[in-house]
């Protein structure tokens, strides 16, 4: 049966690779962009099949969130998954940053990591919860919520957030229907990174994984895909790594 898929920051690289995912196997996808729109709508445009829809907005803002939460349900006859993907990654050095500039790395953030998800989510659920309808939330988190991000500390920790957030859900969400997971990237071959795998610093990081490479973002929204299929309700709850065991939980 086909679903209404909403996946955030879905304009290129993982987002782009997710909403792929879901459209191939006949879902109808709401693509989710805040700024990259001739990118976003290059993802609409490239889906398999009929019934996406094109929703904006900044989930740093509430107001705006709420509103895109009701149109991507208009425009899907319903939301059944929703995927949590978009992220701000902002650099932020402790030695080498200001503290205007560490406040302002940290507010922006935190506002679309934790709280864009955490308000989205509630505006999805809450519609599922109103309308009898029984679904997923699948959260993109990060391996540097476990191993830590030295450069960009505000993202390893809501990335941290997000996760705790998801198991919360996972407990609250179960007895209405909704499995909520997450999946916990490493490093992912993606537009944003392009520049950093080249040279001595791309060697360096294909080295951390005994693989020899990093991702294909197509890699991590098969793991999505997998959370959000009837077959992974009894994992809600989980934190799934998928950085090719280049760090090893205890």
């Amino acid at each position: 049966m086909s679903r209404g898929v909403l996946v955030t920051g879905a304009s290129r690289g993982i987002g782009r690779a997710v909403a792929a995912a879901f459209a191939r196997q006949g879902d109808r996808v709401a693509v989710h962009c805040s700024t990259r729109h001739s990118d976003a709508e290059e993802t609409l445009a490239s889906l398999d099949g009929e019934g996406h829809v094109l929703v904006s907005g900044d989930l740093a803002d509430p107001a705006r969130v709420e509103a895109l939460a009701a149109e991507a349900a208009e425009a899907l006859g319903g939301v059944d998954v929703l995927v949590n993907n978009a992220a701000a990654m902002v650099p932020h050095p402790l030695p080498s940053t200001s503290y205007a500039d560490w406040q302002a790395a940290w507010q922006r953030t935190a506002a679309v990591n934790l709280f864009g998800a955490a308000n989205l989510s509630y505006c999805v659920a809450r519609r599922m919860i109103d309308d009898g309808r029984s679904g997923h939330i699948v959260n993109v988190g990060s391996r540097g919520a476990f191993r830590g991000e030295p450069d960009h500390p505000a993202y390893g920790a809501t990335k941290a957030a997000l996760h705790a957030f998801g198991q919360s859900l996972a407990v609250s969400l179960a007895p209405h229907g909704i499995a909520v997971a997450s999946v916990a990237p490493g490093f992912v071959a993606t537009e944003r990174v392009s520049d950093r795998l080249g040279g001595a610093e791309g060697e360096q990081i294909r080295a951390q994984s005994p693989f020899g490479r990093v991702a294909a973002p197509e890699e991590i929204a098969a793991a999505v895909l997998y959370l959000a299929s009837p077959a992974a309700v009894w994992s809600s709850g989980t934190v799934l790594d998928v950085n090719g065991a280049s760090y090893l939980r205890t």
